[in-house]
């Protein structure tokens, strides 16, 4: 037998484990990830903003500068995470994050009115929250697949759909049978009970001697990626997609509740957004590992202004269940398309902290954007206005996305 067939026949189990062992990083992403900071901070934000606001009188726009203030010291924190996560690896930021998030989150139940105190809990679950975010998962994944990389994040990153669709209706029913500070009690609880064990058992890097395939630690410096218009247009991108999406779907129960729809309806719109999500990281993995991913985004970034149409126009009924829908599936996609355009632009030598530098600008955009339409609504007592200037913000992304022009790192053999 000559020396090439014995290395493939020694090779072929090997790589076999390999695989394995990166569904397995997958399924213990995507467990964490429908616990994550997304369905925790956002998701819930709708369900949880009357409650608070009717028993201590706030304004909405009070509400959403806790919002507001949990990206931004999220956005902020996420290229240490980063920095962190290139340094020591997944498990060893995640699990500790874990923790301190679940009980950060729980303590929302121990809130007394106080705005200020409010705000400085949420920045602190913003600060927490990045280390149990798609910035660790996404990399841990990352690392174990390139050419089938946007199916394995697609599938990562569903768990946030996941967690999208029942996590609002886990914290509804609490709110409705218990109230709003039970809720978050039982939010603190989840958090653990499934994320922690979820990254302990499965999540982790690959190791440094499996990952020898051409490309796989190749990649641009931070300080080279952010001398190129490249990184830019990506994290404004970002940035404006987020904030678009991210703040109509933070309000859609209370939009639709103004319209009179129910408070059970309308979060079972946003629970149709949460499937609809997981539906968008599917078909935008599927989609990136086929065809031309700034093409890919712009397709999936369309998709939600029409859903913003509608609702601007005062869609109400099955039309706002669609809506949702529309949104849900932008919202699946931008995870999908963050992830693997910092991939393939600027490798994966330093994706975690260029990463999390993108997902800084996504997460202080997934910030700003509820604050836009909650001011909106204060300012104007509906919110077309907001939904319009949110629309402009999403076309201006469309066109950034479409001027990145060819891969730098493009799908290898593996």
């Amino acid at each position: 037998m000559s020396d090439s067939a014995v290395r493939e026949r020694v090779a072929a189990p090997v790589y076999l484990e390999q695989v394995n062992s990166g569904w397995l990083v997958v399924l213990g992403s995507t467990l964490a990830l429908i616990v994550g900071n997304g369905p925790i901070i956002l998701f819930t934000f709708g369900v949880l903003l009357q409650p608070i606001s009717a028993e201590f009188g706030w304004q909405r726009s009070v509400l959403a500068s806790a919002l507001v203030a949990s990206h931004t010291a999220g956005a902020v924190m996420m290229p240490f995470v980063g920095i962190l996560v290139d340094r020591f690896g997944v498990e060893r930021i995640a699990l500790p994050a874990i923790v301190m998030f679940a009980l950060a989150t729980a303590s929302g139940g121990l809130l007394g009115a106080s705005p200020a105190a409010f705000v400085l809990l949420y920045a602190f679950l913003g600060v927490v929250g990045a280390g149990h975010s798609t910035l660790t998962y996404g990399r841990a994944v990352s690392t174990w697949f390139d050419a089938r990389r946007g199916l394995a994040l697609g599938v990562t990153l569903a768990g946030i759909g996941i967690g999208a669709a029942l996590i609002p209706k886990y914290t509804h029913y609490f709110v409705a049978n218990y109230g709003w500070r039970e809720a978050y009690f039982a939010l603190g609880a989840l958090l653990f009970l499934v994320g922690f064990p979820s990254v302990a058992l499965f999540v982790r890097d690959r190791p440094p001697q499996s990952g020898r395939e051409p490309g796989h630690f190749e990649g641009l410096t931070l300080r080279e990626a952010i001398r190129g218009y490249r990184f830019w247009f990506t994290a404004v991108a970002m940035m404006l997609v987020a904030a678009a999406v991210n703040g109509t779907i933070a309000h859609i129960v209370p939009i639709l509740s103004d319209r009179g729809i129910s408070a059970d309806t309308a979060t079972t719109a946003v629970g149709a957004a949460g499937l609809s999500l997981i539906v968008g990281r599917m078909l935008s993995g599927l989609a990136l590992d086929r065809f031309y991913g700034p093409a890919v985004a712009a397709f999936f970034f369309i998709i939600p202004l029409i859903g913003m149409a509608m609702l601007g126009f005062g869609a109400v009924g099955p039309f706002a269940v669609v809506a949702a829908i529309l949104l849900g599936l932008g919202i699946g996609a931008e995870g999908d398309i963050m992830a693997y355009l910092t991939s393939r632009y600027f490798g994966m030598a330093h994706y975690g902290v260029i990463y999390g530098c993108v997902l800084g600008f996504f997460t202080l955009g997934s910030g700003l954007g509820p604050w836009v339409m909650a001011h909106a609504f204060d300012a104007f007592r509906i919110y077309s206005a907001g939904l319009i200037g949110l629309g402009i913000a999403l076309l201006v992304a469309i066109i950034l996305v479409l001027t990145l022009g060819p891969y730098r790192y493009p799908p290898g053999s593996r």
